[in-house]
């Protein structure tokens, strides 16, 4: 009798786990759906669709790449330290690299060069060219302007009396650069990356064209873009 019991307490178990298990994936399924633009993807051309998932694919093989860089600098340290080797030419190298992630250097490449600009009908925000210098970095941008203005990790751009754009850096001698429509804004990258950014459907480009407002982009094979001339040090933190 006790081992019957046993079992139907056993077997309860297991089919309350299991149906927890079910509902949990059905919650999961239902919130997939419902956060998916299945209007979109309904009107997306097949095509379209095709082009999406290798520009995905690409960067996914590029993520990787850039993974396996990584892991082979830190083989090279780790063999520079074990072997006690000199490290300043390893160093000095990491160092100019850092300097143009910064903003430090001058660059050149090829790349996008975008203008957006004020209409009759509407007038371009800060949160426009906050959300375009968003879609390039997500895109692989390695040097953005505005103006002629490098965009670095401490850029603020804010609106301002509704005639100018404020751009906060510390690179003019109030940190402080107003520029007015048009807005010029060039990125250095992967050109196929950077135009898929902004000409997917229903994407950037769509959404400021929905708005009445003006843009448009030319792809560029020799970007200039000068280096950031501010101070980017640490008022508050501390290493």
């Amino acid at each position: 009798m006790a081992k019957i019991k046993k079992g139907k307490i056993i077997l309860t178990i297991s089919i309350g786990l299991t149906a927890f298990i079910l509902v949990m994936v059905m919650f999961t399924q239902f919130k997939t759906v419902e956060q998916t633009d299945i209007t979109g993807i309904e009107t997306m051309r097949e095509a379209e669709l095709r082009t999406e998932l290798a520009s995905w694919k690409s960067r996914y093989e590029d993520a990787n790449a850039k993974i396996e860089e990584t892991e082979q600098k830190i083989d090279e340290y780790t063999e520079q330290i074990n072997s006690n080797n000199d490290l300043t030419t390893l160093l000095s190298e990491e160092l100019e690299e850092a300097k143009m992630y910064a903003g430090y250097t001058n660059l050149t490449g090829p790349g996008i060069i975008i203008t957006v600009s004020d209409t009759d009908t509407a007038q371009i925000e800060a949160y426009d060219l906050i959300t375009l210098v968003n879609e390039l970095k997500n895109a692989g941008a390695e040097a953005i302007s505005i103006n002629g203005e490098r965009i670095v990790a401490n850029t603020d751009i804010t609106d301002i009396n509704y005639i100018y754009i404020v751009i906060n850096t510390n690179s003019t001698d109030n940190g402080v650069l107003r520029i007015s429509s048009p807005y010029t804004i060039e990125a250095i990258g992967n050109q196929k990356y950077l135009e898929s950014a902004i000409t997917l459907k229903y994407g950037y480009i769509d959404q400021m064209e929905a708005n009445g407002k003006s843009i448009n982009y030319t792809l560029e094979d020799n970007i200039y873009i000068e280096k950031y001339n501010g101070d980017l040090s640490f008022k508050y933190a501390t290493e």
